[in-house]
């Protein structure tokens, strides 16, 4: 199997590449603003699970299809690009209906369930970590020791442990500053369309970059 050495190595380099604020970084701080703590760390829970389908994408031989294909890597791209875009227009468009449930002390939440599903579907489409994991998970596996599929699997679980922390600790410094703008509604109301305007702006930089090759 892989050394202790390996799986460090690996572990740093996965530490400097979540640390980059990405898609899912963004994602974390625009939901943290619209809908609140709660629901931004299930969203990021979900994100987790996402980028870790990924691993298993790549460690099967999807990922070199991906890197190979740009019709594919186009496809994934612009679902992804789509739905945050989607999902910014949402927030801006009931912006105030935050002001109104906070006024009327009824909680802000989304269903858990959703964010769930909306964290999964940013975390399974975002370009950075496939590529990443094209690129980096056969670099740190052992193919003398065979089976490095499973290497690949037993690799990649670091990354989305790291990612939960990583974003969470976003998640809660942008839910901190969600709570201070709540004291007013105006600042509310601006709160929801800056993290509604900070999807939109992420789904179009997505849309729009391509790849190196």
């Amino acid at each position: 199997m892989m050394s202790l050495g390996q799986v460090l190595a690996f572990t740093l380099l996965s530490v400097a590449v979540i640390a980059v604020p990405g898609p899912s970084v963004l994602f974390t701080v625009g939901r943290a603003l619209t809908v609140g703590r709660r629901q931004a760390l299930l969203s990021v829970l979900g994100n987790a699970l996402g980028a870790y389908v990924q691993a298993v994408a790549v460690a099967v031989g999807v990922g070199v299809v991906v890197e190979r294909s740009v019709a594919v890597f186009t496809v994934i791209k612009l679902v992804g690009a789509a739905y945050l875009v989607f999902l910014g227009v949402q927030a801006i468009r009931h912006r105030r209906k935050v002001t109104e449930a906070l006024s009327a002390g009824i909680p802000t939440v989304i269903p858990s369930r959703r964010a769930l599903r909306d964290g999964f579907v940013v975390g399974v489409t975002n370009p950075k970590v496939i590529v990443f994991f094209v690129v980096a998970l056969p670099q740190f596996t052992n193919p003398v020791a065979g089976n490095v599929p499973m290497q690949m699997l037993v690799l990649a679980a670091v990354f989305p442990v790291i990612a939960l922390v990583m974003d969470s600790m976003w998640a809660l410094l942008a839910s901190t500053a969600r709570t201070w703008f709540s004291r007013s509604p105006r600042r509310l109301e601006m709160v929801g369309g800056t993290g509604g305007l900070m999807m939109i702006g992420l789904g179009a930089t997505i849309a729009v970059t391509g790849r190196k090759d």
